[in-house]
C-alpha cells in the first residue's frame, strides 16, 4: 500500500501550548479515520481525564478494532464519548478504544495542558 495512503500525517495545535505532528495509521481503524480526515479540521476544547487529553469530535462510529490497554503517545477515538484522545502515560481505558495513530513528536505539550483550551486537528 503506499505509504502516503495508509499513513497520514496531521498536527494538533493547543491554543497558547504549540504544536504536536501524528501519524494516522489506516489499518489500525480505516472507517474511524476515514471520517475523521472527512471532517477535517476539527476544532474543539480539551478536557482531561487522568492520563488523556481528549475533545469532542463531529463523528459517530462504533467500536473498531478497539483496545483497552493504551501507551504513551497513543491517539485513539473513543466511541463511547465521541472523542479524540491523546494518551500521556500506559494506561487501561475505562472503555474500548479505537487506536488511530501516534504522536511523533512534542507529546510533552499534551502534560503542560489544561481543560478548557482550544484545540486543532489537521492535516498536515
Amino acid at each position: 500500500m503506499n505509504e502516503s495512503i495508509s499513513r497520514i500525517e496531521v498536527q494538533f495545535t493547543v491554543e497558547d501550548v504549540g504544536n504536536a505532528k501524528c501519524e494516522l495509521i489506516r489499518f489500525l481503524a480505516p472507517r474511524t479515520i476515514d471520517a475523521l480526515l472527512r471532517s477535517m479540521p476539527l476544532n474543539g476544547i480539551t478536557a482531561l481525564n487522568q492520563d488523556m487529553v481528549y475533545f469532542k469530535a463531529p463523528i459517530n462510529i462504533g467500536v473498531e478494532k478497539a483496545k483497552t490497554q493504551v501507551d504513551p503517545g497513543t491517539v485513539a477515538y473513543w466511541p463511547m464519548g465521541s472523542a479524540v484522545c491523546i494518551f500521556i502515560n500506559t494506561t487501561q481505558s475505562y472503555s474500548p478504544m479505537n487506536i488511530i495513530g501516534k504522536i511523533k513528536d512534542n507529546l510533552q505539550i499534551f502534560q503542560k495542558i489544561n481543560s478548557s483550551k482550544r484545540i486543532k486537528l489537521e492535516k498536515v
